[in-house]
C-alpha cells in the first residue's frame, strides 16, 4: 500500500543544479537550505549525508540513501550515476513511497562541468520525459572568486552558464573587491542575477522557477527565460566603432570595450583578464527563418563549434508559422524545439542569446550565410 498519494503523472518536477568551485560555500548554503521551511516538496541530491549537518534534523529514514527532514525536504545520496538516481527517485515518487516532491536540487562537485548534467536532463529520454530543467545556480566566493576565475577554467564556465549567481562570503570581502568581482561576472554572464549571500542564508524562492516553464502560470515564460534585455543593456554600456550591414539588428562585438572601460576609469586589461575567451551577446533577425536554413545553421554550428557554444537560448520566427518556437542548446546538444502558443509581445523578430568561448558574432554570421547557400544549392 502506498504511503503517500501519487502525484499527477503529467506534473514533472523541475530540476536545478547547484554548482560552484571548491570552497565557494555550497555546503554551508545547503546546510541552511535543507532546514528552510520553503524547501518542502524538494528533493536534494547530494554526494554524502555527512557533507551537511542533518543528523539532528532527521525525521524519517526512508531507505539507506534517503532521509525525510522535518522541513519537508527529502535528502538523497547519489549512489552510482545521476541518471539512475533520478530515475529511482521518480519511480518512488510515482508509487507513493516518498512525498510527491515538485522540484529537485542537484549538488555537483567543485570541479564539475555543469554541461554533461544539463545534457543528461535534455537528452536522456527517461530523464527528460520525467523532469523539467529549471536553472543552473552557481556559487562564487566573494573573497577568493577573483583568484579562482584567474586560475581555473572550471570556475569560469560554472559562472558563464549560470541562471543564478550566488556571491557567497560577501560579509567577509571588501566592498571594492566585491564591486570588481561583480563587474567581471556581469561581463561573463550579463543575464544571471547576482545575489549576495552571507553565512549561507538565502530565501529558496530566489533560486527556483526561473526556467522556460513558469509553474505559477502553468505556461512558458519566454521573456523571463531569455532575459534578452540584460544583454542589450550591457551592450549599450559599451562603445563600438564599426557599422552593421547584416540583416539582423544585434548590438556590437562584445570585446570592443577598451574605450568604454577607460571612460569609466577602469583598466580594460584588468576587467577582461578573466573572460578574454568568453563572450556573451544577443542577436536578432528581422526576416523569418526557413526551417531548412535554421536546421542547417544549427548543425553547422554544432559540427564546427560545438565545444565553444557554452549556452544558447532563443525564440525563433519560422516562415509561415503564426507562433514562434523556443530553442535551447548547450555545446553539441540542442533540445527539441518547443512550440509556443503565441508571441510574448508585439516584437516578431527572432531573438537569440549566446554565451560562447572563442567564438564571435562574425563566425556565427558566416555559418548562417553558409547554411543559406547550402539550402539554396540543394
Amino acid at each position: 500500500m502506498s504511503k503517500y498519494e501519487a502525484p499527477d503523472p503529467d506534473d514533472r518536477p523541475q530540476v536545478s543544479l547547484l554548482t560552484g568551485f571548491l570552497g565557494s560555500g555550497k555546503t554551508t548554503l545547503l546546510n541552511n537550505l535543507v532546514k528552510h521551511p520553503d524547501m518542502g516538496e524538494t528533493a536534494v541530491l547530494i554526494n554524502e549525508f555527512g557533507d551537511i549537518g542533518i543528523d539532528h534534523q532527521l525525521v524519517e529514514q526512508v531507505d539507506e540513501n534517503m532521509v525525510l527532514l522535518n522541513s519537508g525536504c527529502l535528502c538523497c545520496t547519489v549512489q552510482g550515476d545521476l541518471e539512475r538516481a533520478l530515475t529511482e527517485l521518480f519511480l518512488k515518487r510515482a508509487q507513493g513511497e516518498i512525498p510527491p516532491f515538485k522540484r529537485a536540487l542537484i549538488e555537483t562537485t567543485g570541479l564539475a562541468d555543469p554541461a554533461p548534467i544539463i545534457h543528461a536532463l535534455m537528452q536522456d529520454w527517461l530523464i527528460s520525459s520525467r523532469y523539467e530543467l529549471d536553472a543552473v545556480i552557481t556559487t562564487v566566493d566573494a573573497v577568493n572568486g577573483d583568484m579562482q576565475l584567474d586560475r581555473y577554467k572550471e570556475s569560469i564556465k560554472q559562472a558563464a552558464v549560470a541562471d543564478r549567481i550566488l556571491l557567497t562570503k560577501a560579509d567577509l570581502a571588501k566592498q571594492e573587491d566585491i564591486e570588481q568581482l561583480v563587474a567581471e561576472l556581469r561581463e561573463l554572464n550579463p543575464a544571471a542575477p547576482i545575489i549576495h549571500v552571507a553565512h549561507g542564508r538565502i530565501d529558496p524562492g530566489k533560486l527556483f522557477d526561473v526556467g522556460l516553464y513558469n509553474p505559477e502560470t502553468k505556461s512558458l515564460d519566454v521573456q523571463r527565460w531569455l532575459n534578452e534585455e540584460a544583454y542589450l543593456a550591457r551592450e549599450k554600456g559599451h562603445r563600438h566603432g564599426h557599422d552593421h550591414d547584416h540583416d539582423h539588428g544585434h548590438g556590437h562585438h562584445d570585446h570592443d570595450h577598451g574605450e568604454a572601460d577607460a571612460a569609466r576609469g577602469q583598466d580594460p586589461h584588468d576587467i577582461n583578464r578573466h573572460d578574454e575567451h568568453i563572450r556573451s551577446f544577443s542577436m536578432s533577425f528581422e526576416e523569418p527563418f526557413a526551417w531548412d536554413v535554421l536546421v542547417a545553421w544549427v548543425r553547422r554550428l554544432i559540427e564546427q563549434h560545438g565545444d565553444d557554444m557554452l549556452r544558447v537560448k532563443g525564440i525563433i520566427h519560422l516562415a509561415g508559422q503564426p507562433a514562434p518556437i523556443a530553442i535551447h542548446g548547450v555545446q553539441h546538444l540542442f533540445h527539441d524545439p518547443i512550440p509556443l502558443e503565441d508571441w510574448p509581445d508585439d516584437d516578431k523578430r527572432s531573438r537569440i542569446v549566446f554565451i560562447t568561448r572563442d567564438l564571435d558574432r562574425k563566425t556565427i554570421d558566416d555559418a548562417l550565410a553558409e547554411a543559406r547557400k547550402s539550402v539554396s544549392a540543394a
